[in-house]
């Protein structure tokens, strides 16, 4: 969660620019976590969306109370899809591609949604640095540097990911899928959204003063883990 509130949340909104009376729509919504900066910024329609039951549930009990703001538990992949009717301002979709199996009828859909000049901001990890199981950080002991390794990178995956780890047998499982970036950006413009801003976000982390620090803080600073995207309907 440190994540999110120092790295993921802060550049969202920055690129979102969220303005008082719009309709924004929040694809992927998961508990709503968007819903307290935007209300406090004065939108005037927030509509959540998400294919978990459980996690609309969530999101209703914390926010579903406040003026103006709606949860649908929906597929965002889902084809003639009701709530994709061009009505919206701008839209979100936050730390969600990865976990949708389709991120061409995901951005359909964020194109769909919004209106003529709308503007779809997409935050999701780094596609060339942070791949589960297949991207790992390492450590040069001749140079002294700390680096990043991968091992597989163009060929798409799905990582089976274990959502609380543990030893628990009934741990609730999903999957990550892996795209590169060329296929992600590919999908973006095909779907008629059009890339209008590119931030690769790097960790707030610093390690403790050590031995290793200053090639710790270095590769914090240089390798980002998070990719940030702001596009616009033409």
């Amino acid at each position: 969660m440190d994540y999110h509130k120092n790295v993921i949340l802060p550049a969202a909104l920055r690129l979102l620019d969220p303005k008082p009376g719009e309709s924004v729509i929040d694809v992927c919504c998961g508990q709503g976590v968007l819903v307290p900066f935007l209300a406090e910024a004065g939108v005037g329609t927030y509509l959540g969306i998400d294919a978990s039951p459980q996690l609309i549930a969530s999101a209703r009990k914390r926010h579903g109370n406040l003026r103006g703001v709606t949860f649908l538990a929906a597929d965002a992949c889902a084809r003639e899809s009701p709530w994709a009717d061009g009505s919206h301002d701008a839209a979100a979709c936050l730390m969600a591609v990865h976990d949708v199996p389709d991120a061409a009828a995901l951005f359909r859909n964020l194109h769909l949604t919004l209106k003529p000049g709308g503007r779809a901001v997409i935050v999701m990890m780094h596609p060339c640095f942070r791949i589960p199981r297949h991207s790992h950080w390492g450590w040069d002991n001749e140079q002294a540097i700390q680096f990043r390794r991968i091992d597989q990178y163009l060929g798409p995956l799905d990582i089976g990911i274990t959502t609380h780890p543990g030893n628990r047998a009934d741990s609730p499982q999903t999957t990550f899928h892996h795209r590169p970036l060329s296929e992600i950006l590919s999908a973006m413009g095909a779907s008629g959204l059009m890339l209008e801003t590119c931030e690769e976000l790097t960790s707030h982390r610093r390690s403790q003063p050590g031995k290793f620090s200053k090639a710790e803080h270095k590769a914090a600073q240089e390798i980002p883990l998070f990719l940030a995207l702001k596009a616009r309907v033409p």
